[in-house]
């Protein structure tokens, strides 16, 4: 009998710490119209990250919002992809990315700024971990295109060490003057 209350005792300590964050972005209701009247679902729109570099976003539909919002969290889960930040708080680098009619355009920002952004695009930069960046959204405003675009743009983006390794150079030798030493300490932590 001890055993059993120790094994729920476990269980839940480990729910008690969820390894992801998630956020969500958007709800709609669905209709299909049938001989017998109209059929009602809902479709969920959800971001998913850690918060530390890894973000993914997945969509899912049924027939009640609790089973939708399950079912796009695990999409989330399994289409994650990691974002090198610098310095854990902001971009490396400015960045576009597009989809479909969508654009949207991330700059890096100092210390403090915040996350300047639109609805869709602040979740993911919350769930991402980003703490300062500028955004903006040009075109399509449906949370599903602003959020692919974004995810797009963070596909793209490399930290200084990738470009470094990526054309066999050193970090220093591809910074600017007053950037090396402190992407060099940078470097050295990790």
């Amino acid at each position: 009998m001890a055993e059993r209350e120790n094994r729920r005792g476990k269980g839940r300590d480990r729910d008690e710490a969820p390894e992801f964050a998630d956020r969500l972005v958007a709800i709609n209701r669905v209709s299909k119209t049938t001989k017998g009247g109209k059929n009602f679902g809902f479709a969920a729109l959800v971001v998913v990250g850690d918060q530390k570099g890894r973000v993914g976003f997945g969509k899912g539909k049924a027939k009640e919002v609790p089973e939708a919002i399950r079912k796009a969290t695990e999409q989330a889960k399994r289409q994650m992809i990691r974002v090198p930040l610098r310095e854990g708080r902001t971009l490396h680098h400015d960045m576009e990315g597009r989809h479909g009619a969508g654009k949207v355009m991330m700059r890096t920002a100092p210390q403090g700024t915040g996350i300047i952004a639109g609805g869709p695009m602040r979740a993911v930069f919350e769930m991402v971990g980003v703490q300062d960046v500028v955004s903006k959204s040009i075109g399509s405003q449906n949370p599903y295109n602003m959020i692919r675009a974004t995810i797009d743009a963070l596909k793209n983006s490399a930290s200084p060490r990738q470009v470094a390794q990526r054309r066999g150079k050193k970090v220093a030798d591809i910074l600017k003057k007053d950037e090396a030493p402190a992407a060099e300490a940078e470097a050295a932590e990790a």
